[in-house]
């Protein structure tokens, strides 16, 4: 058995205020959740981190997928993030990262992740990220942190999250031993500091004009296409840019 934040019990996890259901967009995307509820669980400020929403754009095809740039959560928090090397199964990396008191995010098909049921559990397969907090090889257990909150998974589940595909895994190691608690003065300053970065990345004409513009051409072969085509579109573009400017 492995655990690097102790005491999180996945049944009685209560979410950041980012999370309630009383917000426009619950869920944003499934990367830029997980820092917020990692962050919380760490009793830091994920408030801060959100400087580089503000330079999301329409991309043609989809608005940008956004995610806090690891330099600024080094910055912020004392947060390091590294690519890992998925060379042995997973479940080993696992097993070793989180001994040692890193947390390791994977990419997931979110078919085998309890927490997506009424949407993609065990009826459609799709790409996610999840950040695994703690396992239990004896029990078949993962606990990680996914979507707007913290859950757990065994079993059938834990056999085919793990399980090896054509191509390995993306996964990133996260090593929170340096982790700081700035002074909200500082804290805040620091991100006001980034947040005029980001600004000058603005988008150079107004997205939702652009966004406007696409959809109507669109929508006649989106009605075509059907629901399935419509659910894909709407988080990779109206769930994302609700989701960020909110």
């Amino acid at each position: 058995h492995r655990c690097v934040i102790r005491g999180l019990d996945a049944r009685a996890y209560a979410r950041h205020a980012l999370h309630r259901e009383d917000t426009d967009w619950p869920e944003k995307n499934c990367y830029a959740d997980l820092w917020i509820e990692l962050l919380h669980a760490l009793k830091l400020q994920p408030l801060a981190m959100l400087g580089h929403t503000i330079a999301v754009d329409f991309e043609g095809d989809q608005w940008t997928f956004f995610k806090p740039p690891h330099t600024e959560l080094r910055a912020l928090y004392g947060i390091d993030v590294q690519e890992m090397t998925v060379w042995r199964p997973l479940e080993e990396h696992i097993v070793e990262q989180l001994g040692a008191g890193k947390l390791v995010s994977s990419e997931a098909d979110a078919f085998w992740l309890p927490d997506t049921a009424g949407t993609d559990y065990r009826s459609k397969h799709t790409k996610t990220t999840i950040l695994v907090n703690e396992i239990d090889t004896d029990a078949r257990r993962i606990a990680y942190f996914h979507n707007a909150g913290y859950f757990d998974l065994h079993g059938e589940d834990y056999e085919e999250i793990l399980r090896p595909g054509v191509m390995p895994l993306f996964a990133e190691l996260v090593r929170i031993n340096r982790r700081v608690r700035q002074d909200c003065a500082d804290l805040k300053q620091l991100a006001l500091g980034l947040l005029r970065e980001h600004y000058e990345w603005r988008p150079r004409r107004n997205p939702f004009t652009a966004f406007g513009e696409r959809f109507a051409r669109d929508m006649p072969a989106m009605r075509e296409a059907g629901l399935e085509r419509y659910h894909a579109w709407a988080f990779a573009s109206i769930r994302q840019a609700g989701a960020a400017f909110e």
